[in-house]
Order: structure tokens, then C-alpha cells, then sequence
């Protein structure tokens, strides 16, 4: 009850009788864009009677063909949980024209998932139908022009709005240096002039001096020409005369694009006796109206080619931080690659996304053959983004030839990241809350050696590849999905794990590396949408048609699975192991001087199996013998570590002296302990030698459990030895060591000369 004592009736009211006293149009529809409601306001605003739009699409409402395209962007903003408001030219049941304007909703859930629209409209203007026409029309076009940063799409918007609401034809024609170039030839009806009659789009256009668009531009102001009969001389060719004539154009209207006094071009409306229009004449009213549009367009042409500039440079920018060609040829692997940035995102107001990001990939070849990949994503675009792409892998190539596990080049790679925040001194001064925020990068490292068929991995925080195995696709898991680079600011403590992982591959397996651009792509026309699971699953689907396939066809595949335009740049790497067993001799030897002559013969034996020319296998053998002596040197004057002392029952028997475990020096007592109590001696040292042919290359590696790492040095000239690896630096192709997990490994490659 009320204050008065009264039981408001209205509080009994079912919603839709509430709805249909509404002075405003009341329209839900489903996810597919079908009406599934409209309330009486609705049905008197249309102009329909009773329920009949019901179950049909919202352009069943009549809107005119050419807001069909907003219509549809729309429904595919709201359906992603935005709300939107413009104007719409709605042709009613009885053929009249309403302008309305409409406010857009998502309709939720209770679980809030978005279930469908609800749209909100009334009648934008309440005068005569020019007026409505009129004013209308450039409350669209200005809706048209915020919609798009691309000069194409800009262009063909606002002809489209104008034909044929405003003219049965539609000129737009701008500078290109000194050039007048077309860019835009729009007609009523889908009609095209002839060829050799008036300028196509893309050709060069040149009126003569009293033609009505040289004048509008030398005047800089809108030209009206009200009667053409009276202007027929003023054609640019003889050509356009005639079919201007045939055409039956009426009434012309010209003016200039101009932007900050720098004039841009000229824009054109024509109407033709062949319409249907009551009056094919222009007035001084509509002058003013066109050369107010003329203005906005320029506005946005000028922006439009302000950006595709910027664009174009940082697409030259991103390319060439990108690897131009990966490998051409990799022992054991076969490579195909995709990259496609990412289209401008068109949006009514809420931000128009314009710049590339910072996907990259790379096939970096490491020591004996091996190849390490990456693939990952750099957090938000534009010039910074594609900087820190550029940065991200200069750094993680030097850092990958160190040759140390995945998950320790993360490790780095984080830290170099996290080095990118600097404090940004501000006019008051500056505390915590203005230091920059380090970029957030989420990739994947793997180190494949085809020889052992051995994938090691590590990931921070992306999404894991698609492996083919046997025809069957399924996800490369990962044990961790480890944190994004950069997620470990100023001031926030704890350690940034990064797991390392591996897994061996069967013969052909594929691997496809993406970004997530892949599976978050924007709706098309047909305003589908596909959540990532959707869109992963679906690329999944394609992949698995062609299996089997060769790589290149995979990546094609992995590319189309998913619908829509790119929201972000796309990278694909797609990677298959060899099917065949590659050539490898490994044996493990003694490290004992007799053993040289032992590991020499080895290589002798294995490189003319491999079809090596006697000079080439003479300088491998001798090379082999210069870094095997140089380890069983070493191996030999390595300090012996301290040697316990075990008693019978297992125990360590104490020092004499106070000291830790036993040493035979802290003994003098001549007696033979070691024989009484039992010695542990140290196991002899050993090397392993490991030859590997590749299709260019072989490749010779050396293991022993020494943890130092050799070094060039300059020797005397009374030195007997020291010149060891400066020979294998002379003679070898590439030579390097590298820490393994119970020592090093030192190799060299040589290339194969056929």
C-alpha cells in the first residue's frame, strides 16, 4: 500500500501489458538476431500489424538495405556484451520512411551469458520527410565515418549512405601526389558505367578548367549546378557527355575535401531523370548539406590516410623485427610458417584498435644439429609491442646459444624482461604507483634433437601446440603452464618457476606452435561467434582432415578453421620429425691416452660408411684426436676429490686429527688402513664420442663429467701443447661447449663438400 492507504493496481500488471503503454519501441531478439517480441509502440513505429515480425530477423523491421551492414555489426557487438546507439532509415509497411533512433542491450542470463538484444527505439524526427531525409543523413554519415579508420572502407561507407538515398550517383575522387585518382564510383541499382566513359576507380581523373569539380576546388566551396542541360559542354570528355545525356542526369552538386586548408580531393552527387524521384533536382539547402559532409569526409580521409601510414609503418617495422626465411633446410625436421597481423577493429565508438602486435616465432640451429623454436605473444600493440617483440627474441637467441635447458632460458628471458620497468619521473615528483609496468609476454621454448628424437620444453603461460601423431591430433600437455614473462613486478616477491619437460617423439610426429590469435577471431556478417574452446576445437578439425598431408597444408588448415576477421596477429609454425632414423656412432671410452688412438679409428670407420672424400675424413679424424686428447689431458690433472674412509659395518671411520673425512696424507701410522678398512676408490674417468651425419654437416661431440669449459689460449713457442683447439677453431666450421646435467660436451661441425 502507498502512503494514501491505496493497493497500487500497477504492481499486478503482467510486464507486457506494462510494455505496450511504452511511448518507445520495445524489440528482443534471439542470438541469431530474430525478433522474439515487440511491443504495440513497436508495431505502430514499423508500421505492422499484430505479431507478424515475430520469428523473422530484425531486418524483417525494413531497415534500409544500406544500414544492413550496421544492422549486423550491431548485433555482433552487443552479443559480445557491449551497447551500442545510433540512427536507422527503416522504410515502414506503407512505403513511407522513418528515421529511428535505437539504443542496443545484451539480454543476459541469470548465469550472465549474453541470450540475445534488446532493443530500445523512437522515432528520431518528427518534420517533413526531405528534413527527415536531410537531417538524417548526416547524423549517419557521421556514425558511418567513426566507424572505420581504413580510407577503403571509410569511402565506400558514405557512398553507400548517400546512394540512393541522396543521389543516383556517387563520385569521390582524391589526390594521390599531383593525381587526381578515383576512389570511389557509386550508382543506384548496381548500375556500372561502360568502359572508356566515365573514370573507373583507380584511374586518373582530369576535368577541365570550367568543369563544375575544378571549379569547387579552385573556389574551394560547394558548386551547385541545378539544370545540367545548360552544363552538358562542361563534360571532360565527349564520352562522359553522351552518357550523361543517356543517363538523364539532372542536377549536379560538387565539393572539395578540405582538411586544415590542405584540399584533399573533390566529392560529387548527381541525380538522374531515370529515378523515380518526384523532384531530380538539387537546392541550395542541399549544397550546404553536402558541403557539410564534404567536410567530415575529409576529416576522416585525412585520418584515414594518417593512419594507413602508421600502419604501413609499423607493418615494415614488425616484418622486419620478424625472421625473414626460417632455416631453409633442418636435419630431421620440416617447417611451414604463417604470419598475418591483425586487421583494424571497426567499433561505433568504443575504440578502434589500429595497430599490429607482438606475436613472433623463430627456428634458431644450436649446437650439433639441434634446433630450438619458439613461438609466443607480447601483451598490447602498436610500436611498443612490436619493439619488445623485436628485443624478446635478439635476446633469447643469444641467450639460446649458450646451449642451456628451456626452462633456464626462461629463466633469463624473464628476468631481461622484468628488467624493461624504469621509474618515470613525473612533474610532482614520482612514487611506486609510477613505475611502468613491465610488458607481459606468454611463450613457449622447445629444443628438438632429431637424432635422439628428444623434445625439451618449457612454458610461461601459452597455450600448448597441437601434436599429430600416427593421423591422430591431440594437445602437447604440459605438466606446468608456467607464469607469463614479466607477471613479476617492483615489489612483489616470490620465485617465477618455470618447469623444464620433454617427451620423445615417433617418427613424423607434427607439431602446431599458434598464438592466440588463431582462436580469437571477430564474427563475419553472418555474426557467429565461437568461443576459444569452439574455435580450438575447431581447429583441431581441420588439422585432423589433413593429417597426413604435408606441412604447408597443415598450416593452411590451421589458418581457415576458424571464421571471422583477425583481432590479433596470427602466427603459425607448424614442425614434423623426420620418418627415417638419421646416421649416429656413439661409443664411451676410457679416459686414458691408448684411448685416442681408439676413438680416432672409431671416426675413421663411421666417415667412410658415410661416403666422406679421403681429405675431408683426414681433417675430421684429426680434429676428433685434438679434442679427445685435449679432455683425456685434463681428465688426467683434474684434482681427485677427497676420499672417505668406510669402516666394515658402513660407517665413516672419524679423522684422527679433528679434520672432516678421511685423507691418506692425514696418515702416517704405517699401516695399510685402506687394505683394513676398505678404500671407496673413485671410478675411472671416462669420455663418450658421438659422431652425427646430417645432410650438409657432421657433427662431433665429445662428453666427459669435467664441468669446466675449454678455452682458446696463446701458446708459447716452446710449448708442446696448448695449440689443440686453436686448430679445431681454424679448421672447424663452428665449434662451442656447452654445460650438460654430469659435465660438458665440446663439438664441432664440419660441412660436407660433395
Amino acid at each position: 500500500m502507498n502512503r494514501w492507504g491505496e493497493t497500487p493496481y500497477e504492481a499486478h500488471l503482467p510486464p507486457e501489458t506494462v510494455l505496450n503503454q511504452m511511448e518507445m519501441a520495445v524489440i528482443v531478439c534471439d542470438r541469431f538476431s530474430n525478433v522474439i517480441y515487440g511491443n504495440a509502440f513497436a508495431q505502430e513505429l514499423f508500421g505492422f500489424g499484430g505479431d507478424e515480425f515475430v520469428g523473422h530477423s530484425a531486418l524483417s523491421l525494413a531497415i534500409a538495405e544500406e544500414d544492413h551492414e550496421q544492422a549486423a555489426e550491431l548485433a555482433r557487438h552487443v552479443l559480445k556484451g557491449g551497447v551500442w546507439e545510433g540512427t536507422f532509415c527503416n522504410l515502414r509497411a506503407d512505403g513511407s520512411t522513418v528515421y529511428t533512433r535505437a539504443h542496443a542491450v545484451p539480454l543476459r542470463h541469470p548465469s550472465g551469458a549474453v541470450d540475445g538484444i534488446v532493443i530500445f527505439a523512437r522515432e528520431a524526427l518528427r518534420s517533413n520527410q526531405r528534413e527527415q531525409d536531410r537531417y538524417g543523413l548526416l547524423e549517419r554519415i557521421g556514425e558511418r565515418l567513426a566507424g572505420s579508420l581504413e580510407l577503403e572502407t571509410t569511402l565506400r561507407r558514405v557512398a553507400t549512405t548517400l546512394v540512393p538515398q541522396f543521389a543516383d550517383h556517387c563520385f569521390i575522387d582524391v589526390f594521390s601526389g599531383d593525381r587526381l585518382i578515383r576512389r570511389v564510383s557509386q550508382h543506384a541499382g548496381g548500375w556500372t558505367p561502360p568502359p572508356g566513359t566515365w573514370a573507373e576507380v583507380g584511374d586518373p581523373v582530369s576535368y577541365p578548367p570550367g568543369h563544375f569539380s575544378a571549379k569547387a576546388m579552385s573556389r574551394r566551396d560547394a558548386v551547385l549546378v541545378e539544370d545540367m542541360l545548360r552544363h552538358r559542354f562542361e563534360a571532360p570528355s565527349e564520352q562522359s557527355r553522351r552518357l550523361g545525356d543517356a543517363m538523364g542526369i539532372t542536377s549536379v552538386i560538387s565539393a572539395p575535401l578540405l582538411v586544415r586548408g590542405e584540399l584533399l580531393g573533390v566529392m560529387s552527387l548527381a541525380l538522374s531523370s531515370l529515378s523515380a524521384r518526384p523532384d531530380p533536382h538539387y537546392d541550395g539547402f542541399d549544397r550546404d548539406l553536402l558541403g557539410a559532409i564534404a567536410g567530415r569526409v575529409a576529416i576522416a580521409i585525412d585520418n584515414s590516410l594518417l593512419f594507413e601510414e602508421e600502419r604501413e609503418t609499423a607493418l615494415a617495422f614488425q616484418k622486419h623485427l620478424l625472421p625473414g626465411d626460417l632455416p631453409p633446410k633442418l636435419d630431421g625436421l620440416q617447417i611451414a610458417w604463417r604470419y598475418e597481423p591483425a586487421r583494424p577493429l571497426e567499433s561505433h565508438g568504443h575504440g578502434i584498435q589500429t595497430q599490429v602486435g607482438g606475436d613472433w616465432y623463430d627456428v634458431i640451429p644450436l649446437s650439433a644439429g639441434r634446433v630450438g623454436v619458439v613461438i609466443g605473444d607480447v601483451e598490447g600493440r602498436g610500436a611498443r609491442a612490436a619493439a619488445v617483440m623485436g628485443q624478446l627474441r635478439a635476446a633469447l637467441r643469444a641467450f639460446a646459444q649458450d646451449d642451456k635447458p628451456p626452462a633456464d632460458i626462461l629463466r633469463k628471458l624473464d628476468e631481461w624482461v622484468r628488467t624493461m620497468t624504469r621509474p618515470e619521473r613525473m612533474r610532482s615528483g614520482w612514487n611506486s604507483d609510477d613505475l611502468v609496468r613491465p610488458p607481459l609476454v606468454s611463450c613457449t621454448y622447445f629444443v628438438y634433437d632429431a637424432w635422439s628424437r628428444v623434445l625439451e620444453f618449457a612454458n610461461a603461460g601459452h597455450d600448448p601446440p597441437l601434436i599429430i601423431t600416427d593421423g591422430q591430433v591431440g594437445d602437447l600437455t604440459f605438466e606446468s603452464e608456467g607464469a607469463m614473462l614479466g607477471v613479476r613486478g617492483p615489489g612483489v616477491g616470490g620465485e617465477i618457476l618455470f618447469n623444464e619437460e620433454s617427451t620423445e617423439l615417433k617418427p613424423g610426429s607434427t607439431l602446431v606452435l599458434y598464438t592466440d590469435g588463431l582462436i580469437d577471431r571477430r564474427p563475419r556478417d553472418d555474426g557467429e561467434y565461437h568461443s576459444r574452446e569452439e574455435a580450438r576445437e575447431r581447429v583441431r578439425q581441420a588439422v585432423a582432415a589433413v593429417a597426413r598431408r604435408d606441412v604447408e597444408t597443415i598450416a593452411n588448415a590451421a589458418y581457415e578453421a576458424v571464421p571471422g576477421d583477425i583481432n590479433d596477429d596470427v602466427a603459425i609454425v607448424v614442425i614434423r620429425t623426420a620418418g627415417d632414423e638419421l646416421a649416429v656412432q656413439e661409443r664411451t671410452f676410457p679416459a686414458e691416452p691408448i684411448m685416442v688412438s681408439e676413438a680416432r679409428r672409431l671416426a675413421a670407420d663411421a666417415f667412410a660408411a658415410w661416403g666422406m672424400h679421403d681429405e675431408q675424413a683426414e681433417l675430421a679424424c684429426l680434429l676428433v684426436s685434438e679434442v679427445v686428447t685435449n679432455v683425456v689431458l685434463h681428465a688426467a690433472t683434474t684434482p681427485a676429490p677427497r676420499r672417505e674412509l668406510v669402516l666394515d659395518g658402513g660407517g665413516i671411520a672419524p679423522a684422527p686429527f679433528g679434520g672432516g673425512a678421511f685423507d691418506e696424507d692425514d696418515w702416517d701410522l704405517g699401516v695399510d688402513l685402506a687394505g683394513q678398512l676398505g678404500r671407496r676408490e673413485p671410478p675411472a674417468k671416462e669420455f663418450r664420442l658421438r659422431l652425427r651425419r646430417g645432410a650438409d654437416a657432421i657433427w662431433v661431440e665429445v662428453f666427459d663429467t669435467d664441468m669446466r669449459l675449454p678455452r682458446i689460449r696463446s701458446a708459447g713457442e716452446t710449448d708442446e701443447g696448448g695449440r689443440g683447439l686453436y686448430l679445431v677453431d681454424q679448421l672447424a666450421s663452428r665449434w662451442g661447449a656447452r654445460p650438460t646435467a654430469d659435465g660438458k660436451a665440446v663439438w664441432f661441425e664440419l660441412p660436407l663438400h660433395s
